[in-house]
């Protein structure tokens, strides 16, 4: 089966690589759209307008199933995307707000897009998530998925963004470009919890793959 990925970028080939742990045997047709990273910082109808076009192409390709791997883009385009595309599947990524709120943090950090954190789909999930007492803190971090593509020194742009944010049990990165530089941002939060959507994007693809070949 032909499953089509794409994100603004490589930060989508972190969720291919967890995707091709659970199905290595299917042919996978990967976009990473360098040229308009970051998605982050694009307007709803621009971001929407790139979207369609890398999907056309994936549908074009032979695409049955599609991982948008960029939150920006499951938050402001996947539900027009389901509309517009009945016969594909499209599975999306989110912050794992659900995840860092199952565990026992009580002080958690969401490190995303300015896109992502501006989104309704954020609300939602920390008003269907988020435990009582448990402190969840949104920071939106702009310049840092570009320069983590662009192969900048990052250092530099973590400490502006994170100065006085060390004080948290578990850190939500909200942005698949983030994982790539997973073991910099945990040297801000030694004692804290890094994760990522990456695992639960691959199980849900194996979930539709056995739904389309029924």
């Amino acid at each position: 089966m032909k499953i089509g990925v794409f994100d603004s970028g490589k930060g989508g080939t972190t969720i291919l690589e967890e995707i091709k742990k659970i199905l290595p045997n299917e042919e996978y047709l990967f976009v990473g759209d360098s040229k308009n990273c970051p998605y982050g910082e694009k307007t709803d109808s621009e971001l929407m307008e790139i979207v369609i076009d890398i999907v056309e192409r994936l549908k074009k390709w032979g695409a049955k199933i599609i991982v948008v791997a960029c939150n920006t883009a499951t938050a402001k385009c996947i539900n027009r995307l389901r509309k517009l595309y009945p016969e594909i599947k499209f599975v999306g990524t989110e912050p794992a707000i659900r995840l860092a709120a199952k565990t026992d943090a009580k002080r958690v950090l969401v490190m995303a897009t300015p896109g992502t954190i501006k989104s309704e789909r954020i609300e939602k999930l920390l008003k269907n998530n988020r435990k009582l007492g448990q402190d969840i803190t949104l920071l939106a971090c702009p310049g840092l998925a570009d320069a983590i593509e662009k192969g900048q020194n990052v250092k530099a742009i973590l400490k502006k963004i994170l100065v006085g944010e060390s004080q948290y049990d578990c850190v939500v990165l909200g942005c698949t470009h983030y994982s790539l530089i997973k073991s910099k941002i945990q040297k801000f939060f030694p004692q804290a919890e890094l994760i990522d959507g990456n695992v639960g994007v691959a199980n849900r693809v194996k979930e539709l793959k056995l739904l389309v070949e029924k």
